[in-house]
């Protein structure tokens, strides 16, 4: 994380130095996207994820992040997700369906694997969102009446009509960057879920389940590279296991990794604009 925003300051001060200057602040965004990153698959420390969720808790699809974020979905899985998959007294939710970009066309299919056909089980905090998401989209069927589209899912446009996956992950991108956060895919949040999940002291088992994996040996071999909280842990406990007579030192006292941000000193909207009432591109397209 740290290098990617060495990268992007260099790239950001070339720019400030060009000859034509960018008229839009939005320029920094498009900046943001193409400095390289470091590594294909990256994640957010907690303090990280807590200041995303942070700002996009206003967003009116905050929910389908939040869910991805801590229970592991996939993007197309979330996007497909319908009320009648859930049983939110129970903390229950069936992944019997997926949508995907095929073209500019959105395509209903299986989830990716067998395995992946599965339940997950919903924490509390997660149905109350769920259930906040539900009042809000009630809200807005009102709102539309006769326009409104019956999809039946989860989440949804504005109108009620599907979303397009794509979409999804560019509306996560802006979001990331006006909370002045390192971009990650939104699909690195079902990463993140994962070492949240093995950080809070849950097995590989349990967090293999949550992921819905053929087996545990496919969760084992992607997250062998877990939280440094977890690796630390797990340092700190195998010293305690080795017997000394002499006291050499102390406890390694090294936190996670730190909290990178390229706002510096200027608020997210001086970046983005004002924080004003979402509005759904994708309606009426």
């Amino acid at each position: 994380m740290e290098a990617f925003n060495v990268a992007y300051e260099k790239r950001l001060a070339a720019e400030r130095e060009a000859p034509v200057q960018p008229r839009k602040p939005l320029e920094r965004f498009k900046v943001w996207l193409a400095t390289p990153r470091p590594s294909p698959v990256m994640v957010w420390t907690p303090v990280q994820l807590g200041t995303f969720l942070d700002y996009a808790a206003p967003d009116r699809l905050y929910a389908l992040y939040h869910l991805i974020a801590f229970r592991g979905l996939r993007r197309g899985e979330a996007c497909g997700a319908r009320w009648i998959d859930g049983e939110l007294d129970e903390g229950l939710l069936a992944t019997t369906k997926q949508l995907t970009n095929v073209g500019r066309e959105v395509k209903e299919g299986s989830p990716k694997t067998e395995s992946s056909d599965a339940v997950v089980a919903l924490d509390k905090v997660t149905v109350a969102v769920l259930r906040a998401h539900k009042a809000r989209q009630n809200e807005e069927r009102l709102a539309w009446g006769s326009a409104w589209t019956d999809t039946g899912r989860i989440f949804t446009r504005g109108d009620g009509s599907e979303l397009t996956p794509d979409w999804v992950s560019e509306h996560f991108e802006r979001l990331a960057f006006a909370a002045g956060l390192p971009p990650i895919r939104l699909h690195d949040l079902r990463h993140g879920a994962a070492t949240l999940s093995l950080a809070a002291g849950n097995d590989m088992k349990t967090t293999s389940a949550m992921l819905r994996h053929s087996s545990v040996s496919i969760t084992a071999d992607l997250y062998t590279t877990v939280l440094p909280e977890v690796a630390r842990e797990a340092a700190e406990a195998s010293a305690v296991l080795v017997p000394r007579a002499v006291a050499v030192g102390e406890a390694s006292q090294t936190g996670g990794l730190p909290t990178v941000s390229h706002l510096g000193g200027r608020r997210p909207a001086d970046l983005v604009g004002s924080r004003k009432p979402q509005v759904d591109p994708e309606v009426g397209e």
